[in-house]
């Protein structure tokens, strides 16, 4: 398998890349710099530079050609809003249209849980950002691609527990960065779970079994 990760140079991007090339999947990836480039080699991924903001459809599905996925984890994480847009919303779009041109069937999206920071007052920029998100999960399920939808709870650097809850419907509390990335590796083994939309926080089932108990 052949895997194309768009935010491979960020937090969860990164640490999904190093589990599939552990487990024997090439990997490949978009980042923005010559410096981004020589890391990822080293750890066994190969990438395209470029920027997602300004490529075009077409030359984004030419950097993910033979892959046999396409995953997005890229995302702003709610800063300025032509970022958020640029990135969250018409990053999401164009990939999709990539992934169409690029014969590219597998789509998984990294989203955000709908409930995520709602016990706060948020400035105005964040509620753009979940809307955009919002948005861009709608995009997906309208397509006609072989998608899924990971809506992680609020994401932490603590170490991997391995052990999950994951559902149609799930609790909003925190999820370690580590185990969103072994989260994605499972559902990328996973070819059954196909257009869901999936909650993802903490629990207590290890992350194969969780993964595995939503094929339906």
């Amino acid at each position: 398998m052949k895997v194309f990760i768009l935010g491979i140079s960020g937090a969860i991007g990164a640490l999904l890349a190093d589990k599939l090339t552990a487990g024997g999947t090439e990997v490949h990836g978009l980042v923005r710099k010559p410096a981004q480039q020589v890391d990822l080699a080293a750890r066994g991924a190969e990438t395209t530079l470029g920027e997602l903001s300004t490529m075009s459809a077409a030359e984004l599905a030419r950097a993910a050609s033979g892959s046999d996925a396409i995953v997005y984890t890229a995302g702003s994480n709610g800063g300025a809003r032509e970022v958020t847009k640029a990135i969250d919303g018409d990053g999401v779009t164009k990939a999709l249209e990539a992934a169409r041109l690029a014969g590219v069937s597998r789509f998984v999206l990294v989203s955000v849980l709908p409930e995520s920071w709602r016990e706060r007052d948020n400035p105005d920029e964040v509620e753009y950002y979940f809307a955009v998100k919002k948005q861009a999960d709608i995009a997906v399920t309208r397509s006609d691609l072989d998608w899924v939808i990971l809506r992680p709870s609020l994401l932490v650097d603590d170490p991997a527990l391995g052990t999950i809850s994951l559902g149609p419907a799930e609790a909003h509390g925190e999820i370690a960065r580590a185990d969103v990335a072994e989260t994605l590796t499972e559902l990328l083994l996973e070819p059954r779970i196909r257009r869901q939309i999936l909650e993802l926080n903490t629990g207590t089932t290890p992350v194969r079994e969780a993964v595995r108990a939503n094929v339906y």
